[in-house]
């Protein structure tokens, strides 16, 4: 599975962060600082639900 990886615009010119990608089977989640090491992947309603329980405590 493929997936187009973006960092958050909120990490400037940090690298140390976690990357989201975006895919056909679901949203991957991996460490910035080893990309090597894999990811995890989640169902895309799961993701949706993660990101909307967060965003109501920001």
């Amino acid at each position: 599975m493929e997936f187009r990886w973006r960092k958050s615009s909120f990490s400037g010119g940090n690298t140390n962060c976690v990357e989201v990608g975006f895919g056909s089977a679901g949203v991957g989640v991996r460490d910035s600082k080893n990309t090597a090491a894999g990811h995890l992947v989640f169902p895309a309603g799961v993701w949706r639900e993660f990101v909307r329980a967060t965003a109501d405590r920001a």
